[in-house]
């Protein structure tokens, strides 16, 4: 577990659970909002149908299709930003400049970065069914990763742990200095 930033987390935080695709962010933030009380939203949900269409034919997005779906994600941030009121949304952000963007909804979101071993993730991605992504775009997400840098505020958790322990990690990170958080 690594923390890049360990400035004050805003509370109630808003949080971006981030990674490849397969690395669990959708089980892991679902847990996560529960757990803190706080609302969820999934990133797929923001895709425009075209994108879900590329993806699903096996082609990666670019940086021009990711743009309003970025954008989307960012007015999340931005209306729970200003409202005071936190959240978990998931988001594969594998690029500084993707967080940068959801950074401009809310400049202190707190990035959550599960990663695990290629091999690890490709398998949950073969035994994944239901989803538009397929295990053939990994290494184009791999390629795309740039993993959290000085000054962007969150923690990297590796995902060789169960999705509990990953929450319980991760609510640990997230707790105020007051302890108020449960």
């Amino acid at each position: 577990m690594g923390l890049n930033v360990e400035n004050h987390v805003p509370h109630p935080p808003l949080v971006v659970v981030m990674g490849v695709s397969g690395v669990g962010k959708t089980t892991v933030a679902r847990l996560l909002a529960e757990r803190l009380g706080l609302p969820y939203a999934e990133a797929d949900d923001f895709h425009p149908p075209a994108n879900i269409a590329k993806m699903a034919a096996g082609t990666p997005l670019d940086d021009t299709d990711r743009a309003p779906w970025l954008a989307a994600l960012a007015g999340w941030l931005h209306a729970r930003c200003t409202a005071g009121e936190g959240g978990v949304v998931t988001c594969s952000a594998l690029k500084h400049t993707y967080r940068d963007t959801l950074r401009t909804g809310c400049p202190e979101a707190f990035f959550l970065h599960l990663t695990g071993g290629h091999h690890l993730v490709e398998d949950r991605l073969a035994h994944r069914a239901g989803h538009f992504m397929p295990a053939s775009l990994l290494d184009s997400q791999y390629a795309a990763l740039q993993p959290l840098g000085p000054g962007e505020r969150g923690a990297v958790l590796e995902v060789d742990h169960t999705p509990p322990q990953l929450v319980e990690m991760a609510a640990a990170l997230l707790r105020p200095v007051n302890g108020d958080l449960a």
